[in-house]
């Protein structure tokens, strides 16, 4: 715990840094609290269609009567969830795979980076486009196509590190003492790999937010009943000659949302790194 105190005092006392924490806890609050307080989200009253906001619809309704509130936080809970979960994935699958090719070197080594060099050749989003059409919409397909965009990052990083700690005086010794490689692997690699890896992770969660929600926006996403941010938006859009508050709540969440993430993990990646460490005193 005393590890991370000066990280978090460093991420505290950065403006940015302060803005982007605050964001996330209060966007992470929507999230979790919001359906709580608020109608089911997939309720319909087509007689209250297209209302402002009010003290019964906090962020009116949309085209069905369904409460935009309730809606915005269950978006805001999908996008949030599927964040977590494809960077957690990539991470731990893009850790094994280039601490792996790191350590064996030679013609598995150049293999994995060909594979990632072919991952990355193509958009983000056009593969993600491509891989769910061919094998079809939902919430499974989502999560393995997203997750897939973000291993080889996670992989190269992994490897970079394996390799410079590949060779080190202490890995020699140890190796000498007669340690078992899956010992030297958990004791010396992992530990070294992770935390550059848990930076990157905080600095992906707002693009894994905005894949979603864009895939979502052309009906690729989240499916419906289910509420995502894209999908909010879209709809909004379509209705937009009726009324502009279905589009206003979720893209405004959708910006606070990436703004906060996105301002919380430079200032992670700041306070993590030694030669910037302590700049914010």
């Amino acid at each position: 715990m005393d590890v991370y105190l000066p990280i978090l005092r460093d991420i505290w006392r950065s403006p940015t840094g302060r803005i982007g924490l605050v964001l996330v806890i209060l966007i992470l609050l929507f999230a979790i609290l919001g359906p709580v307080f608020s109608v089911a989200p997939n309720k319909i009253a087509v007689q209250d269609r297209f209302q402002g906001p009010s003290l019964q619809h906090l962020l009116g309704t949309d085209n069905l009567g369904r409460d935009l509130f309730s809606r915005t936080a269950q978006g805001t809970r999908a996008a949030l969830a599927i964040s977590l979960i494809v960077v957690a994935l990539s991470l731990l699958i893009g850790a094994i795979i280039g601490v792996a090719a790191g350590m064996a070197g030679g013609w598995i080594d150049r293999g994995v980076i060909v594979l990632f060099d072919i991952i990355s050749a193509y958009p983000a989003v056009i593969l993600a486009m491509g891989l769910i059409a061919l094998y079809g919409v939902g919430f499974t397909n989502l999560l393995l196509v997203v997750t897939l965009l973000f291993i080889p990052q996670f992989g190269r990083m992994a490897r970079a590190q394996t390799l410079s700690l590949r060779h080190q005086p202490f890995i020699d010794a140890e190796r000498v003492l007669g340690l078992p490689m899956a010992k030297l692997v958990w004791r010396h690699f992992l530990p070294n790999v992770l935390g550059p890896l848990i930076v990157l992770a905080s600095m992906n969660v707002p693009v894994v937010i905005t894949i979603e929600a864009g895939l979502s926006f052309i009906g690729l996403g989240v499916q419906p009943p289910q509420a995502s941010l894209g999908s909010l938006i879209r709809d909004g859009y379509v209705f937009l000659n009726q009324s502009w508050w279905p589009t206003i709540g979720s893209a405004i969440t959708l910006a606070l949302a990436t703004l906060g993430s996105t301002l919380f993990g430079e200032a992670l990646r700041d306070a993590a790194d030694p030669k910037l460490r302590g700049r914010h005193k």
